[in-house]
């Protein structure tokens, strides 16, 4: 016997794989999908859904306020670089979809930072002393595009001052949060691969004690957590906005940190950058219109994947069916293919434009054997990612899908000095192949794995995305296919059980010959056999990273909003 409360979801699957006595995980629910963990949260005021409840709190402080959706999912965001830090913070970049309720327009951001000036592609590959960019230390900092991205969106659809924004991160930051269980389990981890590994950051692994843990240990689920340098920084933040970050003091240390640890990054390189407004790209899907921001992201793989799948009946197939798990797999190999070797920093290496082509999908869905399970490809994919995904709507009826992450395992595990926030290690995504269109170059923006989704049709919209590593276009379309194909309400679509394709080809980070399919314990066994007998690998008895999902939703002048039952979070309306 063992109480459920003392046992984490990964070690809740071990111990089904293991064959141990365990408890019921769900009750029953009088309405709607079995798997449903509660119902969809409606407003007509604002909503938020975030994966953590006082970031949601505070974003519905700020809508209360009058600021729009934008303002409130900035102030989200800072509250999750303070309480979620394993998956976001101040050091790392952010994409974001944002639809204009004045002219219906969806406006797609760009903030993810390049290299740096001072490293060339000899110099990094002989640091990595390998076939891939190490994820811990300097070699794999890019510049954070995540404050620039704060500074864009508010001059374009924000309303209140960043002082009134931030104010809740502020406070959270010096008075202190409880962390709660997800995120303490992940932070836990974090920390000890950072500890493990703490060769690889020298010196600099001293501010992971200062900053991550209280007296060496890091916060369990209930503990109250602070960190006064996030608030110092935010608080200048808010005073001082983009200078103070990008060319003023926080630069200045920012240099003096790298300078004292050896990496080439400088302040001239964070007073370069600048965040972007760029168009997004769209598909439609049996009448929907599905956008996503474009490459160096990977939402064209979500987008050419639908073009497969709206070629198939998924409905007459059936959710969790063999047949429309077979398919929906076997498009994801697919698209994958195209996503290893083209997606990249467009301002390098251009993307083909035939790729959205509904021809094209064609082509793709011919080779599809529904008998059969494809191969394997040449190289394995990255499975995790360490990223936070928020939705917000407004009365108004704008509706922002928000991304942002410091990409794998809590970022390269380097605090600037004084400044309470760890930089990300994006630049671990480029290729040390320098044929590669995404081969590692100075002033070059790698490729991204986290994006931002969202459905439009007939004035109604819905912002949503699932973050994790490349889980995140399996996820979108897993998603877009719940609501569309299968009927569900945006809640139901989001706590349905998953699959993910583990393997394949990737931009720029693994070899192997991985092929794997899991599917998560919901599914039938009956499914399970009809897809091992197409020559699927499943993966059986261990638990997979599939994501973490939010989503708002406006129709008809009511905000619908779904957070993900696999994380802390909540969604919550005014």
């Amino acid at each position: 016997m063992f109480s459920f409360n003392a046992v984490s979801r990964r070690g809740a699957m071990a111990l089904l794989a293991a064959g141990a006595a365990t408890p019921a995980f769900a009750g029953d629910r009088p309405i709607g999908k079995p798997f449903a963990g509660r119902s969809t949260v409606m407003a007509t005021g604002g909503m938020a859904a975030t994966s953590q409840p006082l970031a949601t709190q505070a974003a519905l402080k700020i809508l209360a306020a009058g600021g729009t959706a934008v303002d409130a999912a900035i102030a989200a965001n800072a509250c999750l670089g303070l309480m979620e830090p394993t998956g976001c913070g101040l050091g790392g970049d952010l994409f974001a979809l944002v639809r204009d309720p004045k002219t219906g327009k969806v406006h797609a951001l760009n903030a993810s930072g390049p290299a740096p000036t001072g490293m060339s592609l000899k110099q990094l590959t002989a640091v990595s002393k390998g076939p891939t960019i190490p994820a811990l230390g300097w070699a794999p900092v890019t510049v954070p595009g995540a404050m620039d991205g704060w500074r864009l969106l508010h001059e374009k659809f924000g309303k209140l001052t960043m002082a009134e924004i931030l104010a809740p991160a502020i406070g959270y930051a010096r008075d202190g949060f409880p962390v709660s269980p997800v995120i303490a389990d992940g932070w836990r981890r974090n920390v000890g691969r950072f500890t493990r590994d703490k060769a690889l950051l020298g010196d600099a692994y001293d501010n992971v004690v200062r900053t991550w843990t209280i007296n060496g240990e890091t916060p369990a689920s209930g503990r109250v957590f602070k960190n006064s340098d996030l608030a110092r920084t935010l608080t200048n933040i808010a005073a001082f906005g983009r200078g103070w970050f990008y060319e003023g003091e926080g630069a200045r240390q920012i240099e003096a940190f790298m300078k004292r640890i050896g990496g080439p990054l400088r302040a001239s390189d964070l007073a370069a950058y600048r965040a972007e407004w760029v168009e997004p790209i769209s598909t439609s899907y049996r009448g929907h219109d599905v956008w996503q921001c474009p490459p160096n992201g990977q939402g064209i793989t979500v987008l050419q994947m639908l073009n497969i799948l709206e070629g198939y009946d998924l409905k007459a197939m059936g959710f969790g069916s063999a047949d429309a798990l077979h398919v929906m797999a076997e498009a994801k190999k697919a698209a994958f293919r195209d996503r290893a070797r083209l997606i990249a920093d467009p301002r390098f290496a251009p993307m083909p434009s035939q790729l959205l082509d509904k021809a094209y999908a064609a082509q793709q869905r011919a080779k599809i054997d529904m008998a059969k399970a494809g191969p394997a490809f040449d190289e394995a994919g990255h499975k995790d990612g360490d990223t936070i995904y928020l939705a917000t709507g407004d009365a108004s009826g704008m509706l922002v899908s928000f991304i942002q992450s410091n990409y794998r395992g809590m970022g390269s595990g380097l605090i600037p000095d004084g400044l309470g926030f760890g930089l990300q290690n994006r630049g671990a995504q480029f290729s040390l192949d320098p044929k590669h269109a995404n081969a590692y170059a100075p002033k070059k923006r790698p490729f991204h794995t986290i994006i931002p989704g969202m459905l439009t049709k007939d004035g109604t919209g819905l912002a949503f995305g699932v973050m994790g590593g490349d889980m995140q276009p399996q996820g979108h379309t897993q998603i877009v296919t719940n609501v569309v194909d299968f009927g569900m309400d945006i809640q139901e679509a989001g706590d349905a059980p998953r699959w993910r394709h583990i393997g394949g080809p990737d931009p720029g980070d693994g070899g192997g010959q991985s092929s794997e399919l899991y599917l998560e314990s919901q599914y039938s066994a009956e499914a399970r056999a009809a897809l091992a007998a197409r020559g699927h690998k499943l993966v059986a008895g261990r638990y997979e990273d599939v994501g973490g999902y939010q989503a708002v939703m406006r129709k008809d002048g009511v905000l619908f909003g779904a957070s993900e039952m696999r994380k802390d979070g909540q969604a919550a309306g005014i």
